[in-house]
């Protein structure tokens, strides 16, 4: 058994979906989503989810809603970044980042989401690549396979949700205009998904 079957991702990349969904498509036509991804939802308080369970999610999302897919997974990314505010990075540390002069707070953020990317890459491996502009990595990233056989286009950049993520922490907490650019995506054949955070 490698790192992959056993890597798990927090339950958020899912739950977070799930209103989305909701108001997207309705909750009949949500259940059958999750019902052909073989994706069972999980309780409120449910813990770290198999990584397998939520790139199933992900990439049913895209097959199955293709147009609605990036709007979709946008709208549940900057929710997961509201749930991070509220209940993952303490008052005091958001209180100092603001403080922090926008490059240093910038710094001192990326150092945090780096110390838990376990958390959203699974098996992939994130890095920061460079801090100007600011770039991240998620090399064999889990959440933007290709979609394969089933699908006759896949688009060249998928990672909405992460991009979100990123998009509210740091909008919320250094820079309130930010732009998070995807500029490289797995799901196009690359290494790693790289995404740009231009303030």
């Amino acid at each position: 058994m490698t790192f992959a079957d056993t890597a798990r991702i927090g339950p958020n990349a899912v739950l977070q979906h799930l209103p989305v969904l909701d108001a997207a498509i309705g909750e009949r036509l949500r259940a059958a989503l999750l019902h052909r991804a073989d994706v069972a939802e999980p309780p409120a308080d449910s813990g770290m989810l198999p990584q397998d369970q939520v790139a199933r999610l992900h990439r049913a999302v895209r097959l199955y809603l293709p147009d609605r897919a990036p709007a979709i997974q946008r709208a549940a990314g900057l929710a997961t970044g509201d749930y991070i505010l509220a209940h993952r990075i303490p008052r005091r540390a958001q209180a100092l980042i603001r403080a922090l002069p926008a490059w240093a707070g910038a710094r001192l953020l990326a150092k945090a989401i780096a110390k838990h990317a376990w958390t959203f890459a699974g098996s992939g491996r994130f890095r920061v690549v460079s801090h100007r502009p600011l770039t991240f990595e998620i090399a064999n990233n889990p959440l933007a396979g290709a979609l394969g056989a089933e699908a006759d286009i896949e688009p060249p950049n998928v990672c909405d949700w992460h991009a979100a993520v990123f998009e509210r922490l740091f909008s919320v907490l250094v820079w309130p205009s930010v732009r998070v650019v995807e500029t490289d995506c797995c799901a196009s054949g690359a290494p790693a998904c790289r995404f740009e955070l231009h303030p």
